[in-house]
């Protein structure tokens, strides 16, 4: 059952003849899968089967159960945190954002996520079988804890998945099972969602990099599973140096590296412009490639960050040697700005890039780190679907 949900989940499965065809199973016995994931409220069967676009039967259409259970997923950047709640198939049933500001105290910023997340809950009536967190930081394993939480004012080493395991215990929401509590790098999560469910389909070596509201992150997904290291800490790419002589001084006590060099705060910084409390960096910034891009000092601002971004993905295509590069955050918008002159860069300073050419392409998820948070959240049922949902 496990496989034939996460078919469904990713869309690899529209029709109970191709489930039959992948999972290498008679019809009656695709049929008899459907029919039980269907009766545990995860799926819906066409009660007519659709009309064959080939020869052969026509076959019944298979799909995620719209009213279906979900999970609580949520993500917290440096202007704040989102809550929603997240269906099979990545899709957001319901979202709420919070705090223009976030605490130095984990436990007070998670147990707001956990308190919004509950009143989702309480206005959708729905099930909820798990929750997941989305942070901007490495996060160690086996521990949860969030190593470098350089762009909010928490501790290194911030237990976060306890604290939010804590948070969810004493909410009162009522989960189908005893409430685990996932955690995870927020681009990392942007990375697995993109893969199930976005840009990154059918990709067996995906490269993604994102920056969102402050810094640079990475991650790889190696046929279908994050590549996270020995303890979870993989892909800090943010961290490659790409302008060392003149570039602006780093947190890891290096000095131009992407982090610092092609984020929201380095665009803003090269066009001469203030960034104001108004709204985030990330708005900012990406109003201000869309609104002033004929500006010359704007202009100049974009290709010099493309040109930064385009010199680390050349390194990364180099070491890695990725089938699919895709952009989030920031980077998606400078993509779209100055595509030819990115994927220039990227073809003139990688060996790979020069002898086949890498897809470079964007993000198309809204929300990936929330979906990629739900992901980890339903993978116990992707696993099991009849052991978590009846015991």
């Amino acid at each position: 059952m496990g496989p034939a949900l996460e078919l469904v989940h990713t869309g690899r499965a529209p029709t109970r003849a191709v489930l039959t065809a992948e999972l290498g199973v008679t019809r009656a016995t695709a049929g008899a899968v459907a029919a039980e994931l269907a009766a545990l409220g995860l799926i819906t069967v066409d009660s007519r089967p659709a009309a064959a676009g080939h020869q052969g039967r026509p076959s019944h259409g298979l799909s995620v159960n719209p009213d279906g259970p979900v999970v609580l997923a949520a993500q917290v950047h440096a202007d704040g945190f989102r809550a929603a709640l997240v269906g099979l198939g990545g899709r957001i049933v319901a979202t709420a954002p919070g705090c223009g500001t976030v605490p130095a105290d984990p436990a007070q910023v998670l147990a707001a996520v956990v308190e919004e997340g509950a009143k989702l809950l309480r206005a959708t009536g729905r099930t909820c079988v798990g929750a997941g967190l989305a942070v901007p930081s490495a996060v160690a394993e086996p521990d949860g804890e969030a190593l470098n939480p350089l762009h909010l004012a928490w501790p290194a080493g911030a237990p976060v998945r306890r604290i939010f395991h804590e948070c969810l215990t004493g909410s009162g929401i009522e989960f189908t099972v005893a409430p685990r509590a996932f955690t995870g790098n927020d681009v990392n999560l942007a990375a697995l969602a993109e893969h199930r469910h976005g840009a990154g389909r059918g990709s067996a070596h995906l490269l993604c990099v994102a920056t969102g509201h402050r810094g640079v992150g990475g991650a790889l997904v190696l046929d279908g599973r994050l590549h996270t290291g020995s303890a979870g800490l993989a892909l800090e790419v943010g961290h490659l140096t790409v302008n060392p002589d003149e570039g602006l001084p780093c947190h890891c006590g290096s000095r131009g590296c992407l982090d610092v060099e092609t984020d929201p705060l380095a665009l803003l910084t090269a066009a001469g412009r203030a960034p104001g409390p108004e709204v985030s960096l990330l708005q900012q910034a990406r109003e201000l490639v869309r609104d002033e891009h004929a500006d010359p000092a704007v202009a100049t601002a974009v290709a010099l960050v493309v040109d930064r971004l385009g010199l680390g993905l050349a390194g990364l295509v180099n070491i890695l040697n990725p089938d699919r590069i895709i952009l989030g955050g920031l980077h998606q918008v400078l993509l779209a700005a100055a595509p030819e002159r990115l994927r220039a860069v990227v073809a003139d300073r990688s060996l790979w890039g020069r002898s086949g050419g890498v897809p470079v392409l964007e993000c198309t998820l809204d929300y990936n780190s929330l979906v990629g948070a739900a992901e980890l959240a339903w993978q116990p049922v992707l696993d099991d679907p009849l052991g978590v949902l009846v015991g």
